[in-house]
């Protein structure tokens, strides 16, 4: 990995970790300075982010956080909860006894933060929660597809989490989902983990209005 990839996986990773929000602006000499190195490496890193979609280049503003459009953000959940949806469905047919231990432990982690309400927490351990999903289903490519969009959705994810009572929610949703592919239920694995994905109605006006108050405080 070279200094320009190093630096993309830096900031890629305070983006997905709400460090850098959405609508944030990335100026590349401040960058440059905090991390102590020339422009180009960080334009090349920006350049590579650029191409993943996490962040935009708008004129005269340079290098922003991507806050996409609600129509292009409701497209990516929908996409997301299909591919979900299939991960669930594999996992319940193909699910390990290593596999069935990793889902037990990592839900009783969400259980444990979703009751202290600590989001923070909640948000680290709904990613590994989500991660076993995705390897339980025992599909290589399907596990490196649906992480690589479940981290480009994450910023909004994590954002979503700070509606009222949303972990609590998302806590029940996630037992439903493991209790449907521990009995190897297939189908209704995939319905709940879809369900639980996708974002529409109050959740998604929440998620909007979110991502507005953000903007108005960068």
């Amino acid at each position: 990995m070279n200094h320009a990839q190093r630096l993309r996986q830096t900031i890629e990773d305070e983006i997905v970790d709400g460090v850098l929000r959405p609508g944030d602006r990335l100026d590349e000499v401040q960058l440059a300075e905090r991390f102590g190195v020339s422009r180009t490496p960080i334009r090349e890193a920006l350049l590579q982010l650029a191409v993943t979609g996490l962040i935009e280049v708008k004129p005269r503003r340079g290098a922003v956080v991507s806050t996409p459009d609600p129509a292009r953000l409701l497209e990516m959940f929908e996409t997301m909860a299909e591919v979900e949806a299939s991960c669930g469905r594999l996992a319940a047919r193909r699910l390990t006894p290593e596999h069935q231990a990793a889902l037990t432990a990592a839900l009783e982690a969400c259980r444990l933060a979703a009751e202290s309400q600590d989001t923070t927490a909640y948000y680290a351990e709904n990613a590994v929660f989500h991660a076993v999903i995705y390897r339980a289903s025992r599909n290589g490519f399907l596990c490196e597809q649906a992480s690589a969009l479940s981290r480009r959705l994450a910023p909004f994810r994590r954002i979503q989490l700070r509606a009222r009572n949303r972990l609590g929610q998302s806590f029940a949703e996630h037992a439903g989902a493991v209790e449907a592919i521990l009995a190897g239920d297939e189908s209704l694995a995939a319905e709940r983990l879809r369900a639980h994905v996708l974002v529409q109605g109050d959740r998604f006006s929440d998620l909007l209005f979110s991502l507005s108050r953000d903007s108005a405080a960068a």
